[in-house]
């Protein structure tokens, strides 16, 4: 049984990683299928067939009234990926979650001539259970691949889909203004979070010097 149960109106922070640390996006057009995944299974409707809905101008986003969640921010990195969700539809997560994760997976093993599980067992959820906690895990998540120090190339962000807030025009699978209407202006938001990193990366390398002083 699941330890966390989910609410509707409920913020949740939701993680997994590859199977035995395997990587799960190997490349750009990885994250792009990722990516599209979340948009198009983001709904109570079925999607018909994904490979069709690629030939579309622009990136499916899915009506507000038929979304099981609210995906508030994300990051995928080469062997893992974290998400913030808000339920919206009675056991929304958990549908969500599936058929992401099937659709990808199926996917995957075609691409790569394989069969087997991909991920690491279920997903990982927890809850959010404060607005400081939401803020502050909202950079964190953000700028995952940076606390990772991971390039371009092996990871992929909500954080440019935030910092193009003020182009209404280019619409993305984020729901920003939970966050972004917390603070005065773009500016502030990039500020904190980029001083929320700051302050992980120390806490970090000062955890390893801590480690490796231990192992002398």
């Amino acid at each position: 049984m699941r330890k966390t149960s989910f609410a509707n109106g409920e913020f949740y922070h939701i993680f997994n990683r590859g199977t035995d640390k395997r990587t799960i996006f190997s490349d750009k057009s990885d994250l792009e299928r990722f990516t599209l995944c979340m948009s198009e299974f983001n709904s109570t409707k079925p999607i018909g067939s994904l490979y069709e809905n690629t030939f579309r101008d622009k990136l499916g986003v899915q009506d507000a009234k038929l979304r099981l969640v609210n995906i508030i921010v994300y990051c995928l990195n080469s062997n893992h990926f974290h998400m913030i969700l808000e339920q919206k539809k009675d056991n929304g997560i958990s549908k969500f979650l599936g058929k992401l994760a099937g659709g990808y997976v199926s996917y995957f093993n075609i691409r790569n001539k394989r069969t087997g599980s991909l991920f690491q067992g279920p997903f990982k959820a927890k809850h959010i259970d404060s607005n400081k906690y939401l803020l502050h895990l909202s950079a964190y998540v953000n700028l995952n691949n940076k606390v990772h120090r991971l390039g371009v190339q092996d990871a992929k962000s909500s954080w440019e889909e935030y910092l193009e807030k003020a182009n209404k025009s280019k619409k993305g699978i984020c729901k920003k203004d939970i966050i972004l209407d917390q603070f005065k202006n773009l500016k502030e938001y990039k500020d904190f979070a980029e001083n929320s990193l700051k302050d992980i990366l120390e806490r970090k390398d000062l955890r390893k010097e801590m480690e490796n002083l231990l192992l002398e």
